[in-house]
């Protein structure tokens, strides 16, 4: 797992309190297109109202917008929005200076961007003919009167290299650039018929540009486009990449670029069923054939029932969204290690499944990794809880299981946020000792509220860092530390490496397997040996 060094203020940490803060379980991301919006650009939100707000709401061709209300509806808390567009244009607003005309663009594509702009000279010398004051408004419909947001520029000028330039000012604008050279002299004042202050209402050329294709949707690792706009989040746990359309799934190289990127950032991919699986023996068969078998990744069946409020009738939907809901529901019920009170996916009233899975269906789904999903409780108990898509190529038998591998994922994602602040840091004892104590405090409190069951203290975690903070020279910079914590056999630990420096932080699964502990020192040699003792029947 790779963690760009972003959203963590370092000087700050390093005089505050060094605990090992619990994070949010179920932070789900979403990718893909909306009615407007920022641009590959993550946006934080916490209600579909605040969805409705930032990026328009509902709208028939966006799957996503549908995924994020079927998340706030069944109990999802807290989301990450990407927009994707393919071709789109932004529309464009033009005022007169002079003969020229200065031009102005709206800072987000597509139709529904609907702007208009003030211009005044309040508070400006008569002599100065280069500045002026600029106010933009996003208005909900075109010469309406309810402003959604505003923005005011005082100051304003058109030469180049003053420090109120207008072209460099508006680079900070959420609304507005300027587009095309900007005119020699400053715009003129934005009046009405009778000479009051009046508005100029943007064109009419924008575009929402065609339906998303793969492409756009997996986007660019360097230019930080698609999926990996994703990089300027600071994380989150689950991803959900809606349908490109009612009936068309994604392909399968977006789920395998998902599923990496999932891997790398410590999350979980949330897999939508295929739209022409219709009945749990369609599941079946489409399994046999399934490609995408990995421990970051799960799948819950079928397809969901949901009321369209555009369309007025109930439609079938892609559960991505409602999934994510019901485990952000149950982590708000229960922490991410507890036991839920059932072991069944429950959707809202409102919500049931396209189909109904009988028990033995449901059985043999779960063996191959598919969760099923229920409108109500089910009274037939098959006793296994959900999984992910490991379905026998996970590296330990452990990650097959949805509960443990997000444990594991919490336990990581914490601790290696928690420790960024020794990025950069000269390596020294006192820092060695600080890490030491900053994450046993942490498992020792998770220890307290019983997320390793029963096991003794000394059994349900590790942590090892002297070495990694006295070696040769060429290790200054980046720290580095061990960590282990309780397996589901009894003896055995799940270890990971992390690594932290000015540029990123890593962390990398490791082994206490004694044919692979070469590159351990002799110090932790002697320390595994002593933990396996203890750990001897």
């Amino acid at each position: 797992m790779v963690t760009p060094a972003l959203g963590v203020p370092l000087q700050e940490e390093r005089g505050a309190d060094r605990s090992i803060a619990r994070l949010h379980t179920a932070r789900t991301a979403f990718v893909g297109r909306t009615l407007r919006g920022p641009l590959n650009r993550p946006m934080r939100i916490e209600s579909f109202v605040e969805f409705q707000h930032a990026f328009g709401g509902l709208w028939q061709p966006s799957r996503l917008s549908y995924a994020v209300e079927h998340f706030f509806e069944n109990g999802g808390g807290e989301a990450v929005i990407v927009r994707v567009v393919n071709g789109a244009r932004a529309a464009t607003l033009t005022l007169r200076a002079g003969k020229d005309v200065l031009i102005l663009q709206a800072a987000s594509p597509g139709t529904r961007e609907f702007l208009r702009a003030s211009v005044d000279y309040d508070n400006i010398p008569p002599h100065d003919e280069q500045r002026f004051n600029l106010t933009v408004q996003r208005v909900r419909v075109p010469g309406g009167s309810h402003i959604e947001d505003q923005e005011i520029f005082p100051q304003l000028s058109v030469l180049p290299g003053h420090e109120r330039y207008v072209g460099d000012v508006l680079l900070r604008s959420e609304l507005i650039r300027t587009l095309g050279p900007v005119p020699r002299l400053r715009p003129e004042r934005t009046l009405d018929a009778v000479g009051n202050a009046a508005y100029v209402s943007s064109n009419s050329d924008g575009d929402d540009g065609a339906p998303l294709t793969d492409y756009d949707l997996i986007g660019s690792e360097l230019e930080h486009t698609g999926l990996f706009a994703l990089d300027g989040c600071d994380y989150f746990n689950l991803l959900c990449v809606p349908p490109l359309a009612r009936t068309e799934d994604v392909g399968p190289a977006v789920l395998m670029v998902a599923e990496r990127y999932c891997k790398d950032r410590g999350a979980m991919l949330i897999v939508d069923p295929p739209y022409g699986w219709h009945t749990a023996d369609d599941a079946l068969a489409g399994m046999r054939d399934w490609d995408v078998k990995s421990e970051n990744a799960v799948m819950f069946f079928p397809r969901i029932l949901a009321h369209d409020k555009l369309r007025g009738h109930f439609e079938s939907f892609a559960p991505c969204g409602a999934v994510a809901g019901i485990l952000g529901r149950s982590d708000e019920a229960h922490p991410v290690w507890g036991e839920p009170r059932t072991d069944d996916a429950v959707l809202r009233p409102g919500y049931r499944p396209v189909c109904l899975v009988p028990e033995d269906r449901r059985a043999r789904l779960l063996s191959r990794g598919v969760n099923t999903l229920q409108s109500v409780r089910s009274v037939s108990r098959i006793g296994n809880k959900p999984r992910t898509l490991a379905a026998g190529a996970a590296g330990t038998a452990d990650w097959q299981s949805l509960a443990a591998r997000r444990l594991a994922l919490f336990i990581i994602k914490c601790i290696e946020r928690g420790t960024r602040w020794v990025a950069g840091a000269e390596p020294s004892a006192e820092i060695a000792q600080a890490v030491a104590a900053q994450v046993r405090a942490f498992f020792e409190q998770l220890h307290e509220d019983g997320a390793f069951g029963a096991r003794r203290r000394e059994q349900s975690f590790f942590v090892l860092c002297d070495r990694r903070f006295n070696a040769a020279d060429e290790r200054r910079g980046e720290i580095q530390f061990l960590i282990g914590f309780a397996a589901a056999r009894a003896g055995e630990f799940h270890t990971y490496r992390i690594c932290h420096s000015a540029e990123r932080s890593r962390v990398t699964p490791a082994s206490l397997n004694r044919a692979k502990l070469a590159e351990l020192c002799p110090a932790e040699l002697k320390w595994v040996d002593a933990l396996a003792s203890q750990l001897a029947p």
